[in-house]
């Protein structure tokens, strides 16, 4: 097995960059642990995929408008698969409370803000479907890396390859050599620890946004319509000590979220059960009309995740790269705070600037301190922005925690 270029991971990032990279005509091949969706409709993909490598699989999820736009603009034959899939696109004026849409005068560029609504099971089988019909893209499951290939030229190290096993059955030692090794295994990724084995920091900026994330899943019962999202109660906001929104998704189906901060132990305790956590739910008015009685179904238990924060990882460092030949997209190299849904965004506009520095430049230092600065100038803003939210979000549930 040996392909000029491998991405780690068919989530959301993967996906992409395989799709931006396919795109200027290389060759791709994705490598990744689970199983691949199943044959079957988006329910399917949501009840039945054991998908172990992405944490937050089953949280909500919405592209946001850079991320529509990307998609608009590239490859709107996939924007057509997402509403075929049952994805619905919300625009900006339909945001907008009913005081302020009578005020309301587009302007140009307003037509840009918009978002698509779906499960992330439903976006990565799309998004897989889709990937499957480039000629220039194989896709193998049931991998999983034990390490890296590396050299060692000057002062850093030039990856040239991993160490794999198939189906997690073969003896360890089995090898794929690559020309580039792309990161898009998320949060999880264990790339920096394999580097530090190997005597290369990766330095980090790492930020703890201090919540908790609770998620449930519901389906509407037939006939039953769904609860206008505009409003005096927003089914959205921010009370200091709790953070609440809904996400409708495709096919009927929604999910109600609820940020804690960690030092509300007692309603982190309380929302872990099911009947509580709609209890709270519908104390809330914006949420109450979602989960009326007689007119939805839960579909999942709550379920929470935690180690939310901003994390930021340098593989360039006093002006030279750490390692060459390597490149972190997505999670495995930023991560902002889920409550602002702008990992999708993030991923695939990270995705295309590879795509950009690798069909621009040959030599691999060039690539490396080009896709650095890149990155730097059109996803920090975006990083800083998380940051300052999180930061700001943890005064004010710290006030009320103290009721100030």
């Amino acid at each position: 097995m040996s392909e000029r270029i491998i991405v780690v991971g068919s989530g959301i990032a993967g996906m992409c960059t395989a799709m931006a990279l396919a795109k200027q005509g290389l060759d791709v091949t994705v490598i990744e642990r689970d199983d691949p969706p199943p044959q079957g409709d988006a329910d399917q993909a949501f009840f039945e995929w054991p998908r172990r490598g992405a944490t937050q699989f089953r949280h909500p999820h919405a592209f946001l408008g850079l991320m529509c736009n990307l998609l608009q603009d590239n490859y709107p034959d996939l924007l057509e698969d997402f509403y075929a899939a049952g994805a619905r696109r919300v625009d900006f004026k339909e945001m907008l409370s009913p005081e302020l849409q009578p005020k309301y005068k587009p302007e140009p560029g307003d037509e840009k803000l918009w978002v698509l609504m779906c499960r992330r099971a439903t976006i990565e089988t799309v998004l897989r479907r889709y990937v499957e019909r480039f000629n220039n893209i194989r896709i193998i499951n049931h991998v999983t890396i034990d390490g890296v290939i590396t050299e060692r030229e000057n002062d850093h190290i030039v990856i040239k390859g991993l160490k794999v096993r198939r189906d997690c059955t073969d003896v360890m030692g089995e090898e794929i050599t690559a020309e580039v090794v792309v990161d898009a295994s998320g949060r999880t990724t264990r790339f920096p620890r394999w580097f530090k084995e190997l005597g290369v920091e990766v330095r980090e900026e790492n930020d703890d946004a201090e919540i908790v994330y609770y998620t449930r899943h519901y389906k509407f019962r037939p006939g039953v319509e769904e609860p206008p999202r505009t409003g005096k109660d927003r089914p959205g906001g921010d009370l200091g000590y709790i953070k609440f929104g809904v996400f409708p998704g495709d096919n009927g189906h929604f999910a109600l979220i609820v940020c804690l901060h960690k030092v509300e132990t007692e309603l982190r305790e309380a929302i872990k059960d099911g009947d509580k956590f709609d209890a709270i739910c519908r104390s809330i008015p914006g949420l109450a009309p979602w989960l009326e009685e007689g007119k939805v179904d839960a579909t999942t238990p709550s379920f929470g995740i935690g180690d939310i924060r901003a994390l930021w990882r340098h593989y360039v460092q006093a002006g030279r790269p750490l390692v060459t030949n390597f490149f972190a997209v997505g999670d495995a190299a930023l991560r902002t705070n889920p409550l602002y849904g702008r990992g999708c965004s993030t991923s695939i506009l990270h995705a295309h600037i590879l795509a950009e520095i690798l069909t621009a430049e040959q030599d691999p230092v060039a690539r490396a301190l080009a896709f650095d600065a890149t990155t730097e100038e059109r996803l920090r803003p975006i990083f800083e922005t998380s940051l300052r939210e999180d930061r700001n979000g943890i005064k004010r549930s710290l006030a009320a925690a103290q009721g100030k």
